[in-house]
């Protein structure tokens, strides 16, 4: 295990650009010359979906070709929404005050659900505190069809087709974690050493994430439940809701004012993240998690809205050292594309079922050292206070 806990990597120096949540659409060719904005090459994504042959007639050269590209596309897709989303707010680095459980008030329903999560995690224990952690899995990424509607008639564009892969997390308190995922010949990487994130794409580099410092997503939902307790401390309970079999609490958290304006980049605004924690009143766990996030991105000919919608669901729960662990779980998130001044709109959705194999609390000889950024992080970083 000391093997896996010290790995060494070598990075390639690339042009810093922010991070952009939800559709990552810069579908550039690697080897090409001019690198466009994220959000400048929307078009692109949909020319080639509607270029793959179905309603035209194309040779077969360029129906191979297309169809190559098409595939690649949908699988950047996949991994710019799925691979690595963060949640909408910072985890707070205080730990979660033990409660008494007689005469809370309603305001304090939240805190009461989350006491309940912990105890049945396992997490109140106190000889339960792992310094840090490892864990690997297997994922399964499914691209559905895009459905265009133009008022009248509804188009549909794609096919349904899935990439297999796997992926390695190294997680460190407070807020240091580092993700190895890698499915259909790409890989993703991304971390954070507690204060700056980032993720580095084979097509787009090195990204670091606008505004306040947060957790990635994978670890909250049934991973680390001490990270979700501290996530959903503040929360808002709005009530309760049926999950499947289960009937649930609802809890709520989202992100400031403050904190998405700070995430804005060019004419992509972002509007607003929330994220839904469903526990159960049956057994105190969190068993489905679904967050949205809104963005505005503003063109010459139309306002664009751009509504990403993530929804998890968790199970398997399996005891480590003390701990529940969810070790499975089946997410599943719908990309909506509308405009201000137009009734066409589009819908794709995508699926991730992922799996568990192994986990590990207190890996010897991970450190900090462990999750330092990639040198081109602080390169940008001093350029950009250099330059005007």
């Amino acid at each position: 295990m000391s093997s896996r806990a010290r790995r060494k990597q070598i990075w390639c120096v690339q042009p810093l650009t922010p991070l952009m949540e939800g559709p990552d659409f810069n579908m550039q060719n690697q080897e090409g010359s001019k690198k466009e904005s994220s959000w400048e090459v929307i078009r692109e994504w949909f020319r080639v979906q509607k270029s793959v042959p179905g309603s035209n007639n194309f040779s077969m050269s360029v129906y191979g070709n297309n169809i190559s590209l098409a595939k690649r596309q949908d699988l950047r897709l996949l991994l710019g929404v799925l691979g690595c989303p963060l949640a909408p707010i910072p985890i707070s680095n205080h730990p979660i005050s033990h409660l008494h459980f007689k005469n809370i008030p309603i305001t304090s329903a939240a805190n009461y659900i989350i006491q309940q999560y912990l105890a049945a995690t396992g997490c109140s224990k106190k000889h339960n505190s792992a310094k840090n952690m490892y864990t690997s899995g297997v994922v399964k990424m499914i691209r559905c069809e895009t459905e265009v509607s133009s008022g009248k008639s509804v188009r549909t564009l794609g096919s349904r087709s899935g990439e297999n892969g796997c992926f390695v997390l190294w997680q460190m308190s407070p807020g240091m974690w580092s993700l190895e995922l890698a499915v259909g010949g790409n890989k993703v990487l991304a971390g954070s050493d507690g204060k700056i994130v980032w993720r580095h794409t084979p097509w787009l580099g090195t990204h670091a994430a606008k505004g306040p410092q947060r957790p990635l997503r994978r670890i909250i939902q049934g991973l680390d439940p001490k990270s979700t307790a501290r996530l959903f401390g503040k929360a808002e309970c709005l009530g309760e809701k049926r999950i499947g079999e289960d009937d649930c609490f609802v809890l709520k958290v989202a992100a400031d004012r403050d904190a998405v304006i700070e995430r804005n980049e060019g004419s992509a605004e972002v509007i607003r993240h929330v994220l839904y924690g469903y526990f159960s009143q049956k057994s105190g766990l969190l068993i489905y998690m679904e967050d949205s996030h809104l963005t505005r991105v503003q063109s010459p000919d139309d306002t664009v809205y751009w509504e990403t919608t993530i929804g998890s669901t968790i199970g398997d729960y399996v005891d480590v050292d003390g701990v529940l662990i969810a070790h499975q779980g089946r997410t599943i998130a719908t990309v909506f594309r509308f405009g201000e001044t137009t009734i066409q709109h589009s819908r794709t959705r995508m699926e991730e079922e992922w799996r568990i194999h192994d986990v590990v609390f207190n890996v010897p000889g991970l450190s900090m050292d462990s999750f330092i950024p990639p040198a081109d992080i602080f390169d940008a970083e001093n350029a950009n206070t250099i330059s005007p």
